[in-house]
């Protein structure tokens, strides 16, 4: 594509001045010459090349440097534009002034006439635009060297301090990127793995979803240090920032590698501290393949490099050919998906930060396997006193309620997780519709049994559909530590928290909201509701401790397949159903196809549970019974008295017992 010049020489003119340097190239370019008709196609070849891929053709000399622009889009090759820069010698630079600092480029029109590229060209991606009639000429100042920044690797560590108060937080980022990437099952587990660099096995954090996975380009994009933000907020996505994955991954541990495929791609990345360590700047290595029939193959254009970092991932991780092999193999023949593997987990004194149970095959609910938080701390908010709160310690419970519409399917340690739709499982249910500077908002307010037997309460708050701020209390809540005991609020606040240039209010570590306008008003208005439903609807009912029980208005039951919430019939006991359970399965005996019911505002729902009697018995018939057997009790004992002589002692103890049975067939009456 680029030839010697053959009617006029570079070097000659370059020696010439500034603007008679300028004069001459057009010039001579714009001189024709029948004869170098192979060289006018080159020229036209080569233009072509510019315009199509937005390149600039750049040539060196002693003194000058010389830039070729493209073309305009849709325009001939009749003309193009060529620009100069001086280059001075570190002797000729001004005092306080880097060579190359300001630069007076000259931009001139040029006919294709005998056009030849400059030798030894190379090109940029330099978005230049050439503007301006063909004899006009103008003078810019433009900076056509750039400064590239140098990450450190012990910014790795920094990034990990993100997610530094709640680890859950760390992991919930993987959470986000399965569910955007469309994924219908994910699994989150940690494993022992043997590790040559140590000699020995150490545990390994693994997260694993079937989604749509990620092509080498979009693979670069996630090992990156952020990305352009959207000028419009998708409602269906919740990353962002793009720095979940680094962040997530250097809190919880030292060294990740992503293993990703998709439908024609397979991609492999290594973010490592084990790796870079030492180095003055960072190191991710990267290897894709891609498919080619039934097979693939590593890519071509880029071999030498990518056997290196496939060489420095066997180097310094677990992950030889063989490992890789056996992960791959869990992908179907035309899967697709995201692994994330995380070893050298963050430590705890001699133990890690993480602590992990195995569930037992077949055991109930409450052998499931969980990961914990070692430390078990429950995170401060404003106005409470409980100490049981098992969503700031246990991933399970955190991923219960992490979804305010749960549809992928969720597994902690082998087990599946059983999703609690918030909304579904309140008594008392009351619908609040307000606006809020502009914006509509609707609040869920209602009873929740088990929150009032942790002596939990508070307003759960969602954006893009993922729990963001949980148990906050608002409102009278905040200064009585047992106000509103039960009490839960349920509201999404995506388009509320989000701005129309596509900005949005919520921290990048995605645990809470900055301090605006807009968010103070959200709590005053929450504040605001909740005070009037516990007026109106919770202290006018007197319940003492033990007697009352908040059963939710409905119950609810989530379709193995479909993930559709079906609402059983009043009286059907849900403990009775299946782990797994169809739409066409009672009570619902349904399809799949059936829309999902709305939450309706429910009424006053109290029931009790005495000792003593089953609830198939009459209560009535149960008091006549006892009464009998106290009655026979009595008689029993006055016949002893008449056949048999006891000293008063005996007498004593006798009538004691027999007053201790009495008082007992009272209390159970």
């Amino acid at each position: 594509m680029l030839v010697r010049p053959s009617i006029w020489n570079i070097t000659d003119i370059v020696r010439q001045e500034k603007l008679d340097f300028l004069s001459e190239l057009s010039r001579c370019l714009l001189r024709r010459s029948p004869e170098n008709s192979h060289q006018e196609k080159e020229w036209d070849a080569f233009l072509g090349f510019l315009q199509k891929y937005k390149k600039v053709a750049i040539g060196k000399h002693e003194r000058f440097q010389f830039f070729i622009l493209p073309p305009k889009e849709g325009s001939s090759f009749n003309c193009t534009f060529a620009c100069y820069r001086e280059r001075r010698k570190p002797s000729e630079c001004p005092v306080g002034k880097a060579s190359g600092s300001t630069s007076h480029v000259i931009e001139d029109a040029c006919s294709p006439c005998n056009k030849e590229a400059v030798i030894g060209a190379q090109t940029c991606d330099l978005s230049a635009k050439a503007s301006g009639r063909p004899e006009k000429t103008n003078v810019q100042n433009i900076s056509l060297e750039s400064n590239f920044v140098h990450a450190n690797p012990s910014y790795l560590k920094t990034l990990g301090h993100t997610h530094s108060g709640w680890s859950f937080g760390a992991i919930a980022e993987f959470v986000d990127n399965s569910r955007d990437a469309k994924a219908t099952k994910l699994e989150i587990s940690i494993d022992m793995i043997f590790s040559r660099v140590v000699g020995r096995e150490i545990p390994m954090l693994c997260i694993i979803d079937d989604g749509c996975g990620m092509n080498h380009q979009e693979m670069l994009q996630m090992v990156s240090f952020g990305h352009k933000q959207p000028d419009a907020d998708d409602p269906n996505r919740i990353g962002r920032f793009g720095i979940g994955f680094k962040t997530g991954a250097m809190k919880l541990g030292k060294d990740a590698l992503v293993l990703t495929q998709t439908t024609n791609s397979r991609s492999i990345a290594f973010l490592s501290q084990t790796l870079n360590e030492g180095k003055d700047n960072l190191e991710i290595p990267i290897v894709s393949y891609y498919r080619y029939g039934q097979f693939m193959e590593l890519d071509k254009q880029n071999e030498t490099l990518f056997k290196h970092n496939l060489k420095a991932i066997k180097e310094f991780s677990p992950f030889d050919k063989y490992f890789i092999g056996q992960k791959v193999g869990l992908f179907s023949k035309d899967g697709t998906g995201t692994h994330i593997y995380i070893w050298n987990l963050d430590e705890w004194g001699p133990n890690y930060s993480l602590q992990w149970e195995s569930g037992i095959t077949g055991g109930s609910s409450f052998h499931q396997g969980d990961i914990l938080i070692r430390s078990r701390r429950v995170r401060a908010r404003p106005g409470q006193m409980t100490q049981m709160v098992p969503l700031d310690y246990s991933l399970r419970s955190y991923l219960e309620v992490i979804f305010l519409d749960p549809r992928i399917k969720i597994y902690v340690q082998g087990s599946q997780v059983k999703s609690r739709p918030l909304a579904r499982s309140l008594n008392r249910t009351v619908v609040e519709n307000g606006t809020i500077m502009g914006k509509l908002v609707q609040l869920t307010l209602g009873c929740n049994q088990l929150e009032w037997e942790e002596a939990n309460c508070g307003i759960f708050l969602y954006w893009h559909g993922r729990l963001i701020e949980a148990y906050k209390r608002v409102g009278s809540m905040m200064h009585n530590g047992d106000r509103g005991r039960g009490v839960i609020g349920v509201i999404d606040v995506t388009n509320l928290m989000a701005e129309d240039n596509g900005h949005v209010w919520v921290h990048n570590n995605k645990q809470g909201f900055q301090d605006c306008e807009v968010y103070a008003e959200l709590e005053k208005w929450l504040g605001e509701r909740s005070d009037k439903y516990l007026d109106e609807h919770v202290d006018k009912v007197e319940l003492k401790a033990g007697s009352g029980v908040y059963k939710p208005d409905n119950e609810w039951v989530q379709c193995d397949k479909c993930r559709k919430w079906r609402m059983l019939s009043h009286g059907f006991n849900s403990k009775t159903l299946p782990l797994q359970w169809f739409c066409y399965m009672k009570p619902f005996n349904g399809e799949c196809e059936v829309s999902e019911q709305e939450v309706e505002p429910g009424v006053i729902t109290i029931s009790s549970k005495r000792l003593g009697y089953s609830s198939t018995e009459d209560p009535e018939e149960i008091k006549c019974k006892l009464s009998r057997q106290a009655v026979g009790t009595s008689k029993n004992m006055g016949e002893n008295d008449s056949s048999h002589t006891m000293d008063d002692d005996q007498a004593k103890n006798s009538s004691a017992q027999t007053r201790k049975r009495l008082r007992r067939s009272c209390r159970k009456s």
